[in-house]
C-alpha cells in the first residue's frame, strides 16, 4: 500500500458535540483536518527525518496514516479528554515515537502531560535522546453526545 515512509507530520485536535457519539467523532475529524479521508491507524512510530509542518492538503477519500487517541461519549456533564505527543530524536538517523492517550474525567492539561511522559519513557527505553516533544490535546463536557480526538497525521510532500 504504502512504498516508501511519509516525510512529513501534522499534530491536530478537536472535541465537539454531535447528534450522536458517531457523529461527534466525525465532526472532531473534520475540524482536525481528517474527517473527508479513510484513516488508517497506525502505531506509535515517526520514521527519521520526518518534518512537522502546520497543515497537510489531504486528497478526499484518500488513505491516510494517522496515530490517534479518540474517546465519546453520551454520558451529561462527563469530562472526557485526548492526546497525542511526538518525541523526535537528536540523531535524525533514528525513528521518533508517537504517543497517543485518551481518558475519562481527566483534564486537558492532565491528558497532555501523561502523554508527554509516555512519550519520555519510550525514548528512554529505546536509548535515544530527546530533541523535543510536542503535544497537543483536547477535553469536552459532554451535553448530550461528545467527542475528543488528538492526531498526528503522517503524509508525504
Amino acid at each position: 500500500m504504502f512504498n516508501n515512509p511519509p516525510t512529513i507530520y501534522s499534530i491536530k485536535a478537536a472535541s465537539t458535540e454531535g447528534f450522536s457519539e458517531l457523529n461527534a467523532f466525525d465532526v472532531a475529524l473534520l475540524k482536525s483536518g481528517v474527517g473527508n479521508t479513510n484513516l488508517v491507524k497506525m502505531s506509535s512510530i515517526l520514521p527519521p527525518n520526518c518534518l512537522k509542518v502546520d497543515d497537510i492538503n489531504l486528497p478526499p477519500g484518500d488513505l491516510v496514516p494517522v496515530a490517534y487517541a479518540a474517546i465519546t461519549s453520551s454520558k451529561k456533564g462527563e469530562l472526557i479528554s485526548a492526546a497525542v505527543a511526538v518525541a523526535v530524536p537528536k540523531d535524525k538517523t533514528k525513528n521518533g515515537l508517537i504517543m497517543e492517550y485518551e481518558d475519562k474525567n481527566i483534564t486537558k492539561e492532565e491528558a497532555e502531560s501523561h502523554v508527554i511522559e509516555m512519550a519520555k519513557w519510550g525514548m528512554e527505553y529505546r536509548g535515544y535522546e530527546i530533541e523535543k516533544i510536542e503535544s497537543i490535546a483536547a477535553s469536552h463536557i459532554v451535553k448530550e453526545h461528545g467527542a475528543a480526538f488528538a492526531c498526528v497525521v503522517l503524509w508525504w510532500e
